[in-house]
């Protein structure tokens, strides 16, 4: 299968730079000025971008991926010829005006061949549509949000744009394995879920009560909340008026802390199940009391020996190179699929790039997308990769651990108690 996918890749690509000499001939300076193409001097670097939340309260999320990122440009080495440099990382704040300023310093820059980010789905709804607009592409490691990609049933996502393409999963999956736990696991038979607003907190809420719905469950409420809300009582009490058995909240910080700490002591909730999800599994929230006895779904990290087929590095390697260079492990889940989508993405502009008569580098844009769309099989460190027509290309897996001492997070990450794989 794996010898196919690339023979399917190198016929692809043969094809582009046909069109691309056909476009372009030998003349430099003309390929030089056209959009479809980036040309790179011999001597200078191919550009790439990290676009990830490294300040403010998300920070534990993305700051691993950054580093995944840099981790493996490291390892890929060069391209035809040519260093890679990711620059300065960008920030999206975790927000779509964070994604949305970072996007327009990308796409001002003509040299930028692909973009890897962003870390929060709110900040993709916002860059995603300049990104594409600019002919380049961007892979995150950890946008979740079902309207970024697809219903998974043939068709596109609100904030679906071309040329967007992911390595984690489609919260569609998360959220049928929460409320598979929930529903089959536990025996709960009543759940209230609540959100922020966020298109990855609202995504993924809403993924769980259909289908927690569709097995027999009963949804006995569904309200968001403010990200700046400090006091949840009001709407605490509201969902505890329907007296649910458990409530899921996918939220982020300092919300969720919130939440946690308050909920128990609300009448009516004082044995609700709490659950979360991927936006809260992290050391920092794990080290709090109040997590104590939480269950979290996420992306299920037992990559093992896992091998990524561009840069030969297992996971264990990549993992044991991130604790060395950085001083501690990944705070968050979601750096081995940005590992992965860079060097897919390394692959690709390799793929879809040739040196001409100059001794400069002329990379295809849209070669870039064709090569990403027609992966299929690929080795990564968080296992087989498949991308389809709508860019979600991750493996889809999903774990539930739960956190029973709050003076060991990392014992509470990897306590799985149950796995769910589409």
């Amino acid at each position: 299968m794996k010898l196919s996918r690339k023979l399917t890749m190198t016929l692809a690509a043969l094809l582009s730079f046909t069109l691309l000499a056909a476009a372009c001939g030998d003349d430099a300076e003309e390929a030089s000025t056209d959009a479809d193409f980036i040309v790179v001097d011999e001597g200078e670097q191919v550009q790439i971008r990290s676009l990830n939340a490294i300040t403010g309260d998300v920070a534990f999320l993305g700051v691993p991926n950054q580093n995944a990122v840099e981790a493996a440009i490291a390892d890929y080495g060069d391209i035809n010829g040519f260093e890679v440099n990711m620059g300065q990382g960008l920030d999206d704040l975790c927000s779509a005006d964070g994604g949305q300023a970072a996007a327009q310093t990308i796409v001002a820059d003509a040299q930028i061949a692909g973009v890897i980010g962003t870390s929060c789905s709110g900040a993709a709804t916002a860059a995603a549509p300049l990104i594409a607009e600019a002919g380049i592409v961007m892979i995150s490691g950890s946008n979740t949000s079902p309207a970024l990609t697809s219903d998974l049933l043939g068709t596109a996502g609100e904030n679906y744009n071309a040329g967007y393409y992911r390595t984690a999963h489609n919260d569609l999956y998360q959220g049928a394995a929460m409320a598979d736990f929930v529903y089959n696991d536990l025996g709960y038979t009543t759940a209230a879920a609540m959100h922020d607003g966020d298109p990855y907190t609202q995504g993924l809420a809403q993924a769980f009560s259909d289908a927690f719905e569709a097995l027999g469950g009963t949804m006995t409420g569904f309200t968001g909340v403010n990200k700046e809300d400090t006091d949840m009582v009001p709407v605490l009490t509201e969902i505890a008026a329907g007296s649910p058995q458990a409530l899921f909240f996918p939220i982020f910080q300092p919300a969720g802390d919130f939440v946690a700490d308050q909920a128990k002591g609300v009448a009516g909730l004082e044995n609700v199940q709490l659950l979360a999800a991927d936006g809260l599994l992290n050391s920092d929230y794990l080290a709090l009391s109040q997590s104590e006895g939480m269950y979290f779904s996420g992306p299920d990290v037992r990559f093992g020996q896992n091998m990524n087929e561009s840069t030969g590095k297992t996971a264990a390697e990549v993992l044991e190179d991130y604790e060395a260079n950085h001083g501690e492990a990944p705070s968050a889940p979601f750096w081995g699929h940005s590992y992965d989508a860079t060097a897919m993405l390394l692959d690709a502009i390799k793929n879809s790039s040739s040196v001409n008569d100059a001794g400069q580098l002329v990379i295809d844009k849209a070669a870039v997308r064709t090569y990403l769309t027609a992966i299929r099989g690929y080795s990564g460190v968080i296992g087989t990769i498949n991308c389809d027509d709508f860019g979600d290309c991750g493996s889809q897996k999903i774990t539930v651990v739960l956190n029973t001492d709050s003076s060991d997070p990392a014992a509470g990450m990897s306590n799985v108690v149950f796995e769910y794989a589409p």
